[in-house]
């Protein structure tokens, strides 16, 4: 029997889906271009970022309208662009994403740096057309700017990859996956809460809420790379410890990575327990925190 959430994403990726393909069909440029953007947008995913916004607007009971799908695509979007980058020889120099070659194999080096560029500013773009009000539009961009840049995800990809000549700390690990994991999905529950003009104690539980979920699917991606295959990831595997990255296994142990991950959960589950005290429904963000149990069954 299907989840709530499960049949709430039955729902709503086609509809997310079928926005990106007509935002990016729609867009004026080289072809070439548009091409490589629509290859790893269309590659499909978890999805879990813009699948956080509708959740949460869902459980505010704000309407799924283009205004919405517009602020979950433009992150996905912006994602996307990340994982070209990520992919790259300079970076993580991986040849498979999500069971497909990656853009740079499959378009050339350049090219793919071209269209992660167009991906990240497009994404900007794709919030400023939105049906929205301009404080609303502000807010978001402002948001995800910080998240996505120098203050947040770019930081903790510098943070990644000059760690791989040291040793670092729990606590300094931790905080390098906030920014690098953990910025994009607390910008996600925001972006929902002001979408749905959510108030500040809800917003506060949420942002804790997402910080927890956050950190538990970062310390779950690298339990992965120790313990799935290349099949089940669409990736590469066991390249984590072959580049001398800081890993949770690496650092407290494969059972310690286990402890770490339930504690994470935990938090996440106490963090919604004081959100439904506060009046808002939580069955769909609840579900979220079954992607560690589905994934331990594949």
């Amino acid at each position: 029997m299907k989840t709530e959430l499960e049949n709430f994403q039955a729902q709503q990726l086609p509809q997310l889906n079928h926005y990106l393909e007509s935002y990016l069909a729609n867009l004026r440029g080289e072809q070439t271009l548009k091409d490589a953007m629509s290859y790893s947008v269309s590659a499909g995913g978890k999805r879990i970022r813009p699948l956080l916004i509708l959740a949460v607007c869902s459980e505010a009971g704000r309407d799924l309208d283009e205004g919405v799908y517009a602020v979950a695509s433009s992150l996905e979007l912006l994602h996307t662009y990340s994982l070209i980058h990520d992919d790259l020889p300079e970076m993580d120099n991986d040849d498979l994403r999500r069971g497909r070659l990656t853009n740079h194999k499959k378009f050339g080096q350049a090219m793919a740096v071209l269209a992660g560029d167009g991906l990240l500013t497009t994404a900007f773009e794709c919030i400023g057309k939105a049906d929205l009000n301009g404080d609303t539009k502000s807010k978001l961009m402002t948001a995800l700017a910080v998240a996505a840049g120098p203050q947040g995800m770019v930081s903790g990809q510098v943070a990644d990859i000059e760690g791989e000549k040291k040793h670092l700390t729990l606590r300094q690990l931790q905080q390098l996956h906030q920014r690098k994991t953990g910025a994009l999905i607390d910008y996600a529950c925001y972006a929902g809460c002001v979408l749905s003009g959510l108030p500040a104690d809800q917003q506060e539980q949420l942002h804790r809420f997402a910080a927890a979920f956050g950190l538990a699917f970062q310390i779950y991606d690298d339990i992965l790379d120790v313990v799935a295959t290349k099949e089940q990831l669409g990736k590469a595997v066991h390249k984590d410890q072959s580049e001398n990255k800081n890993t949770y296994p690496g650092l407290v142990g494969l059972e310690g990575a286990y402890q770490q991950l339930e504690e994470a959960i935990s938090q996440a589950k106490d963090s919604l327990a004081a959100v439904r005290e506060l009046g808002l429904k939580t069955e769909l963000l609840s579900g979220f925190l079954d992607y560690f149990v589905r994934r331990k069954n594949e």
